[in-house]
């Protein structure tokens, strides 16, 4: 697990070939952002150029698989001259490297990252389907004069990018990297706020690729190639111009069987434990992480390490849970408190963890702060459970929201009825608005009742559906929230997402079982835009590798092969993968209401945070620097301060995040 960086100098016509000049100057600028992702990895770092000074790969090593050198990048392919700068781990590299070996090939290392190279050489960009793992990766083959950028199946790693212009040699330079932050840190990208993406923070917590929140920085989608040339007459670099090697599976129920599911899932945990340096495994006592740690322990040759972190609040402390799942797989376990203290002392620490705005980041800092100074390297997480198996209460509330609005006209169709009912609705909702913030001059309330108009315009439609329910604030109080820039990026919006990608997740569900359609929503969204995002920055904050085995791609397939009935019912209690991982534990620890992993963050933030969040937004110019309006900003505030109903600290603290992380990263619409 490392951190890449790179840049692609796109040649102007008429090139001749000939060394090219500011060359030391875009050198530097991948210098920049190599040492800018520092903490991604400790151990290591190299910068490289290709022959033609057309390519520049910067790396930083967080060494997991072969400790030598000889495993050290970016790292070169001395028979195709290849070149290859990447972050991850692939998993299957050794079923991988002896194919290779008894097709002729031989190797200097021990490491996965020479098996890609190989690989690459053998069979072209198209190796990529072969590996199971997670992975963000720049191939330069000089052959083709182009570099692939790649994204693994189920975009656990990400990779950004974005094109700038280099005027004095007349000539376009794509640059990559790991982080947001890092492309920042080169000098060479503006700070320009999206307002696009506020729009989509708004409605999320989090902005939904493939935009970000700087302005045409762009996050390369999961499971997809963007191909850079460096070739004269090329047209300007796109998003579109990516393409998807791999597709989630649609609901095909097949012959797999619960067995199949079985040793599926027990192989790809045996997959997840290959590491050269100490490996646990997080152990929260749910389902999901102990599905992972019952699996990893017996596949371990010896007891496997597993690690919980508990608080000094009792209503969020489930160490004792952790504790009883320790002890029955016998797990060398240890566990770690955290304490209110302790957690506003890392704070300032763990907010500038956070690559983009979100305001989910800070929970995973701390858990992967404790695991590392216990020792850890490498982690398994449970992450993926619920989404896959069907855990989440949108696997109750979708069917049932669906049901229900058996009886409301569908404001999405071609009727006359439709259309009036969309109307009559939408009205009923600004004049709502209007009253609660013109002339009551408070916030109305923005969870389960204060959705009912969305709900009843989204009514009938599974995409709409989901996206209201896990959307932050109303749409009346997003559109009360945003300035213009920010407002007229919202009316091109669907239901808080872009055009492309709202077409693309309605494709993607289009024909499958509602509750696997559900399923898939949460792959995409919550998981895909959101938790991996910010499990990979703040984990690797703290130069920290988090594996999930519940998220593999072969995985995700074979249990779409599973009849829907058997793998959902009952919904919420995923009953399947109890079944499968769990079938030698006492079922009674797990008989609880589900609990996700969370920090009491309201009650130990709001105290010490309060006047600093206070002092932000009275703050006109800081409100309007990310597109916000500062009267609503400060209305939505004094009404959560004065205990209105219907206004939980995740409203509030995601805008204090948004408008905390511009500040501190200087982006602005103004910039």
């Amino acid at each position: 697990m490392c951190g890449i960086a790179g840049a692609i100098r796109r040649t102007p016509a008429g090139h001749d070939g000939t060394p090219r000049s500011n060359s030391e100057r875009v050198a530097g600028l991948v210098e920049k952002m190599t040492a800018a992702q520092c903490h991604r990895g400790p151990d290591g770092s190299g910068l490289w150029q290709s022959r033609g000074q057309e390519v520049v790969f910067g790396h930083r090593r967080l060494a997991i698989l072969d400790l030598s050198e000889a495993g050290a990048q970016p790292m070169v392919d001395a028979d195709s001259g290849c070149a290859i700068t990447f972050n991850g781990e692939i998993y299957n590299f050794m079923d991988i490297r002896r194919d290779l070996q008894a097709s002729g090939e031989g190797f200097r290392s021990s490491c996965d990252t020479e098996v890609i190279l190989k690989a690459y050489g053998r069979w072209g960009i198209d190796a990529v389907q072969r590996f199971r793992g997670i992975f963000a990766l720049a191939i330069w083959d000089p052959r083709a004069r182009a570099v692939h950028l790649v994204r693994d199946p189920m975009g656990i790693k990400p990779l950004y990018w974005t094109a700038v212009r280099d005027v004095d040699a007349d000539e376009e330079v794509v640059l990559f990297a790991s982080e947001v932050r890092a492309l920042l840190a080169s000098g060479a990208v503006p700070r320009r706020l999206d307002p696009a993406a506020v729009a989509s923070y708004l409605w999320h917590g989090f902005v939904v690729g493939p935009r970000t929140i700087v302005q045409d920085v762009c996050l390369l989608p999961a499971a997809s190639i963007l191909t850079v040339a460096a070739d004269d007459g090329i047209p300007p670099l796109d998003s579109r111009q990516a393409r998807r090697y791999w597709h989630m599976p649609s609901s095909a129920p097949r012959s797999t069987t619960v067995s199949d599911l079985r040793a599926e899932l027990a192989n790809t945990v045996r997959m997840q434990l290959v590491a050269d340096v100490p490996l646990g495994v997080f152990l929260s006592g749910g389902i999901d992480s102990s599905a992972v740690a019952a699996l990893a322990s017996e596949a371990a040759p010896g007891a496997v390490h597993t690690f919980t972190i508990g608080f000094d609040v009792p209503a969020y402390d489930e160490t004792r849970y952790a504790q009883q799942v320790a002890d029955a797989i016998r797990s060398r376990h240890t566990s770690v408190m955290l304490t209110e203290h302790g957690f506003l002392e890392q704070l300032p620490t763990a907010f500038t963890a956070l690559d983009q705005p979100t305001f989910d980041g800070i929970n995973t800092y701390f858990v992967s702060h404790a695991a590392r100074h216990a020792g850890m390297t490498v982690a398994l997480a449970g992450t993926g459970g619920d989404e896959v198996f069907g855990g989440y209460p949108s696997f109750v509330d979708i069917p049932q929201a669906l049901r229900a609005s058996a009886w409301v006209p569908d404001a999405g169709g071609d009727g006359i009825v439709g259309r009036a009912f969309d109307a009559a609705v939408t009205l009923s909702a600004h004049l709502a608005s209007n009253l609660w913030w013109n002339l009551r001059k408070v916030a109305p309330p923005q969870t389960r009742w204060g959705k009912v108009a969305d709900a009843a315009r989204a009514a009938h439609d599974p995409l709409g559906l989901y996206q209201v329910f896990y959307a932050l604030f109303t749409r009346e109080t997003q559109a009360a929230l945003a300035a213009d820039a920010v407002r007229q990026a919202q009316q091109q919006q669907e239901y808080g997402l872009p055009a492309p990608v709202a077409g693309e997740w309605r494709r993607r569900i289009e024909g499958s079982d509602l509750l696997h359609s559900i399923s898939l929503l949460e792959l995409s969204s919550f998981i895909g835009e959101r938790l991996l995002r910010d499990t990979d920055a703040a984990s690797m904050a703290v130069a920290l590798e988090v594996r999930v085995p519940l998220l593999d791609h072969v995985l995700a397939e074979t249990v779409a092969g599973i009849d829907p009935v058997r793998r959902f019912s009952p919904a919420g209690k995923k009953l399947l993968l109890r079944e499968v991982a769990l079938a030698r534990l006492d079922p009674a620890i797990f008989e609880r209401p589900k609990s996700g992993f969370v920090l009491p963050i309201d009650t130990w933030a709001r105290r010490r945070l309060q006047p600093q969040m206070e002092a932000l937004f009275a703050d006109p110019e800081s409100a309007r620097r990310v597109g916000l309006r500062s009267e609503s900003v400060q209305t939505l505030w004094r009404s959560f301060v004065d205990g209105r109903p219907g206004l939980y600290w995740t409203r509030l603290w995601a805008l204090h995040v948004l408008m905390e992380w511009c500040r501190t990263h200087d982006v602005s619409l103004a910039a």
